[in-house]
């Protein structure tokens, strides 16, 4: 070879090493999660861990009807197959690939395997906002950075309804799912709006007292938690109720005497359910879900209702006891939960908002399983 083919020869090489390099840093951009932070994320992650895998009620609403939300993911935690398996059959009925998903346990708890996680090439780990203190007490964080690992925060728990939005469009960035991210939040908002200005002026006195119970009969503790003033607490109040909870506590939820609900006799009583059955065989909680059965759920509710006193209150007396499905806390689509929250709180006003026909047309516009089952109930 010449001298002058051999200049050439080292420029073109050079300048295709060149424009890989430029291609590479294309595809990293710079993003603030949902803890602040400004992160470093590659743009359509290829290798992504979640810390819970209950993010995919918000991840396969991005790859929607058609797509497969299983396709960049790598790990998780096995939350969605213990506490929802009713969703997780779905989704691993029509992608049978979800079984084989490495179960990296609890983030937060110092029990995530890093070496597997850099054994599979992540990319990128996502965690809840919730758990951040944790995440950063364990050293989780600098130990996946020093990996070259990126980590980001979402938040669909703590301030869903603030933070709702901004943890759809961070995973739009990492997915590359901008423009799906943008017709989701589109959607989501069209949602909200049904209530927002129906109950904007509603005076104190119309507002029901509404008691929210926590897992009501999960097993997980002994009656009674509430919800404060956030997550679920939050939806009360945006769907025209006066959340009792958000009078005791300031945070997600706590623990209450029954004594205090009896003193007190709620307008109306919502306990959260969902088919906890895998978990705690013997739970007497509600099991809703997609494998919801109406009849089981009538008899269900109808023991939460009949505990010792209960059928005292004026909630039960009233017919005004209902049950909701506990992971409507969790999810984008908690719209839904504020819609029903509505509907019972002013039937009247809300006479032409149908959340039933909204959920189903979420699932045929954004995911890719099908509606079945039953996600609320009112004691018949």
């Amino acid at each position: 070879m010449s001298y002058m083919k051999k200049i050439w020869t080292i420029i073109l090489v050079f300048g295709v090493f060149s424009m890989c390099s430029v291609m590479a840093d294309q595809k990293k951009m710079d993003v603030v999660d949902l803890a602040g932070r400004t992160v470093s994320v590659p743009v359509g992650a290829q290798k992504v861990i979640l810390g819970e895998s209950r993010m995919i009620y918000a991840i396969a609403a991005l790859y929607g009807k058609n797509g497969n939300p299983f396709v960049s993911l790598v790990g998780w935690k096995n939350d969605l197959e213990n506490y929802d398996p009713d969703a997780y059959q779905r989704y691993a009925g029509k992608f049978p690939e979800v079984r084989e998903l490495v179960n990296f346990g609890n983030p937060y708890q110092g029990d995530f395997n890093i070496e597997k996680a850099i054994s599979l090439d992540t990319e990128v780990v996502v965690m809840n906002l919730q758990n951040l203190f944790r995440a950063q007490e364990t050293g989780m964080i600098s130990k996946l950075e020093k990996a070259g690992i990126a980590t980001v925060f979402v938040d669909f728990r703590q301030r869903p309804t603030q933070n709702a939005i901004p943890s759809i469009l961070l995973l739009g960035k990492i997915f590359d799912k901008q423009a799906e991210a943008s017709a989701l939040i589109d959607f989501y908002v069209q949602q909200m709006q049904k209530v927002y200005a129906r109950v904007a002026n509603k005076k104190d006195e119309e507002r029901p007292l509404v008691l929210l119970e926590n897992a009501s009969g999960s097993g997980y503790g002994t009656c009674c938690s509430a919800y404060g003033s956030n997550n679920m607490g939050r939806f009360i109040e945006i769907a025209g109720g006066r959340n009792w909870g958000s009078q005791l506590f300031g945070g997600l939820r706590g623990q209450i005497n029954p004594e205090m609900v009896f003193t007190t006799d709620p307008d109306i009583i919502i306990g959260t359910g969902a088919n906890w059955s895998k978990d705690r065989p013997q739970t007497e909680a509600v099991l809703l879900g997609y494998d919801a059965d109406s009849e089981d759920v009538q008899k269900r509710i109808h023991a939460l209702a009949n505990r010792k006193g209960w059928d005292t209150l004026t909630s039960v007396k009233s017919k005004r006891f209902h049950s909701i499905y506990h992971q409507f806390y969790n999810s984008p689509y908690h719209f839904i939960a504020i819609q029903v929250f509505a509907k019972w709180f002013y039937p009247k006003d809300f006479k032409d908002v149908d959340p039933l026909t909204n959920f189903k047309n979420f699932h045929e516009q954004f995911l890719p399983i099908s509606y079945s089952g039953q996600f609320w109930a009112t004691l018949q």
